[in-house]
């Protein structure tokens, strides 16, 4: 049973799913915009908006936090730049999902999420 548990498993064992997490984390903060699963999405989701806040925030343990997660050194400068400008008066809801079409292989539901 699964009972109360709020992780969503991505059909991955824990340390295939960091992995993917933190690959699809530091990518949206790159591009801006990536296309990927509507389930990878929302899971996203909340590990970007963990990282812009730990950027809003600005100290140094928070940098450091940062840079054991995302994995480019120069793009966790820029986010700690940039952020508390962007993001300054913003509570939170840093991510946008829209839904497109279903993938044409297997029809899995298919959502394009964005930095707002």
């Amino acid at each position: 049973m699964r009972h109360r548990c709020r992780v969503k498993k991505l059909s991955k064992p824990a340390d295939q799913r960091r992995a993917l997490l933190r690959s699809l984390t530091t990518e949206l903060i790159r591009h801006g915009k990536i296309t990927t699963t509507l389930i990878r999405a929302k899971v996203l989701r909340s590990e970007v908006d963990k990282m812009i806040t730990l950027a809003k925030n600005g100290s140094l343990a928070a940098r450091r936090e940062a840079l054991g997660y995302i994995f480019d050194k120069d793009l966790v400068h820029a986010l700690f730049e940039q952020a508390p400008t962007r993001y300054g008066n913003r509570q939170g809801g840093y991510t946008r999902i829209l839904h497109t079409v279903p993938r044409r292989g297997d029809k899995a539901e298919m959502a394009i999420i964005e930095l707002v």
